[in-house]
């Protein structure tokens, strides 16, 4: 049986706010703005395109940070972030026409966060028989990993696949989004069962076999042999609906507009005219002038001059 063809998508917000976080913040376009976080993604976008040289591959941003379809279902989500600022929205966009200029798939959407439109490209991809990288820390983009598939910090170097998601997270990828309906997520202001932790959920979702199945035997909770059993149950038969609800949040929607088939993910014409428009833009140096023209002038990549 041959190995599937690999695909690699990022989520790309992550390493804008990385870089963002760790770059020297007095890097500044030509018009005075930071440039600081849309360098930092460039040198990391460079870095992984010359080791991975990938045959498919998209990158992922936020654009719905406050009109996401999860907004309307409940108001507070993600209520307690603070707005980005304009400094950061600025070199947000800039990097959006980086991953376009560089001829790779850029995916944003005003209702759909970047782990749906990861989930959605990820079920094209599986579909067209791709075994699929997911370049992000993110705990939440675990719950996509199928057989073949790897999940990679890049930063950290570190992978883990669906079995290495159990010893990651306690619960295998299908339970994930079951498991943050129980344990709540600060970062996205889902609240949680008080006193129901990773290890206890991952115990009650391994028992009874998923959320639904926990939530149906809630009866039974207190008899089991687990620390503070009878009182998990009494706060859990207390929140039952408030778990079914955040159970619509925690789960990445598969239905978000992204491009089909599978082979619209192959690095298309880089766009040389607008690449070196948006590095003088930049003011970016000549290494890194560079290596972003090397990969436009790859074989098969020359676009349009301008």
């Amino acid at each position: 049986m041959s190995t599937p063809e690999r695909a690699w998508l990022i989520d790309g917000s992550l390493y804008v706010f990385r870089a963002w976080h760790s770059v020297d913040a007095g890097l500044a376009d030509r018009d005075g703005w930071p440039a600081n976080a849309v360098y930092g993604f460039t040198r990391f976008l460079l870095d992984f395109l010359r080791q991975q040289r990938p045959a498919r591959i998209a990158v992922a941003f936020d654009e719905a940070l406050a009109s996401c379809f999860r907004n309307r279902i409940y108001p507070d989500y993600k209520a307690n972030r603070e707005p980005a600022p304009e400094e950061l929205k600025r070199q947000f966009q800039s990097c959006k026409r980086l991953v376009s200029a560089l001829g790779i798939a850029c995916l944003s959407d005003a209702e759909y966060e970047a782990d749906d439109l990861i989930g959605s490209a990820h079920a094209v991809l599986r579909e067209g028989g791709h075994a699929v990288t997911i370049v992000s820390a993110d705990k939440d983009l675990s719950q996509l990993l199928a057989e073949g598939d790897e999940q990679w910090d890049y930063g950290r170097d570190l992978r883990w696949d669906a079995r290495g998601c159990v010893d990651r997270h306690g619960v295998p990828p299908g339970r994930i989004a079951d498991m943050l309906a129980l344990v709540g997520d600060p970062i996205d202001n889902v609240p949680g069962v008080p006193g129901i932790g990773r290890k206890t959920a991952a115990i009650l979702l391994h028992h009874f076999g998923g959320l639904e199945a926990v939530l149906a035997s809630v009866d039974q909770i207190a008899a089991m042999r687990m620390r503070g059993a009878a009182r998990v149950a009494q706060a859990l038969a207390e929140r039952v609906e408030q778990v079914r609800f955040m159970r619509g949040l925690t789960g990445i929607a598969l239905d978000a507009p992204v491009m089909r088939p599978a082979d619209s993910y192959r690095p298309g014409p880089a766009d040389t005219g607008s690449l070196t428009g948006l590095l003088d833009e930049l003011r970016f140096g000549p290494l890194t002038r560079r290596a972003c023209l090397e990969w436009a002038a790859r074989e098969g990549a020359c676009g349009p001059a301008g």
